[in-house]
């Protein structure tokens, strides 16, 4: 290995010089540089001896015609990351290699980064799960217009399916702005591998899927002049017994569509799908209503489509605690128990 921990460099396109942090793989090494840390491949660093060697030999032999040169200049105090360009917040996989016994090429770890490409610093509640179990939970801070190193994945693991939900809020709060944000984010084995093979192919030093581009602002509820809605003969209720006025809430639901409509046969995939969507979030958002405690999903084994679509919105939930897609006597594999939190 050319370069060690610790060992100083050049960057070769802008002759800023830095340090090796990291050793990623045989190509690549993490480095920092004003303070800014990033990866770079080695052929686009050197040692910086060399350089200062011929800058010392070359100011030495203009001597006879003495010039002002851009180093003699007084220099303002360094500031990390001067190139800002607002591009979004952005989860960022690093793959780091090693060869194996045969001298392939193989990825070990994926180091994960949150990278924050915006002038916003943000408040941010991280977790990772395999199989929709947390591996991995977080809650830190990430400064405007810098990364966030944030843990190593195994890369076998990565057949475990393993998702993200960061939810993040503003450090300085804005009137304007939402309260807070949650990005989510699932990893498929297959489109992973080729991720990395093409990032190979490119010679690009991440894998990176963006989270948003701006930090939404908050929605403003429609105002409603409920005098007006009295005086039309529509029932006005206290806000504090709304759930007394509520229809009854269902510890269990059936979401077959000969259960919910009798044209079903000449819908398609798709509407089908959209019906038994409609019907969850309606028994969904009453159960929360009532704050039970859990809910009963029946929504068949089939093709897993319906089951994958719901557990998805399940995933993007804030009141729920955990749900299980486990084997019960009463439905077999075709029912999920939801358990909430309040």
């Amino acid at each position: 290995m050319k370069y060690q921990v610790g060992d100083e460099i050049i960057v070769l396109h802008s002759n800023e010089e830095g340090r090796v942090i990291e050793l990623i793989n045989d190509k690549m090494v993490m480095i920092e540089v004003r303070g800014v840390k990033f990866p770079a491949y080695m052929d686009q660093i050197d040692f910086p001896y060399f350089y200062r060697f011929t800058k010392k030999k070359q100011t030495e032999e203009k001597k006879t015609a003495p010039k002002q040169y851009i180093d003699q200049i007084p220099k303002e105090k360094p500031k990390p990351n001067q190139i800002k360009v607002a591009d979004g917040v952005w989860l960022s996989l690093i793959p780091k290699f090693s060869l194996d016994d045969f001298n392939d090429e193989v990825v070990d770890v994926l180091k994960v980064h949150l990278v924050n490409k915006t002038p916003q610093s943000y408040q941010f509640i991280y977790k990772q799960l395999f199989a929709q179990e947390l591996n991995f939970e977080l809650t830190n801070q990430v400064q405007g217009f810098h990364d966030f190193y944030l843990h190593d994945i195994a890369f076998e693991a990565v057949n475990d399916s393993p998702s993200f939900s960061i939810d993040f809020s503003l450090i300085q709060p804005e009137k304007k702005k939402a309260a807070h944000f949650e990005a989510q984010l699932k990893l498929k084995p297959k489109q992973l591998f080729q991720r990395i093979e093409a990032m190979k192919e490119n010679n690009e030093p991440t894998i990176s899927y963006q989270l948003f581009d701006v930090y939404p602002d908050k929605v403003e509820e429609d105002y409603v002049d409920l005098s007006k809605l009295s005086g039309k003969g529509y029932k006005i209720y206290d806000a504090s017994k709304v759930r007394q006025h509520l229809p009854p809430a269902r510890s269990v639901i059936d979401l077959h569509i000969e259960k919910l409509t009798d044209n079903y046969e000449k819908l398609s995939n798709i509407e089908i799908v959209g019906i038994q969507l409609s019907e969850f979030e309606k028994w969904f958002d009453l159960a929360i209503a009532h704050r039970q405690p859990s809910l009963i999903v029946i929504h068949g084994v089939g093709t897993g489509r319906l089951r994958e679509e719901i557990h998805d919105i399940l995933k993007t939930k804030r009141e729920v605690k955990n749900f299980i897609n486990q084997y019960d006597p009463r439905f077999g594999y075709g029912a999920t128990e939801i358990f909430f939190q309040y």
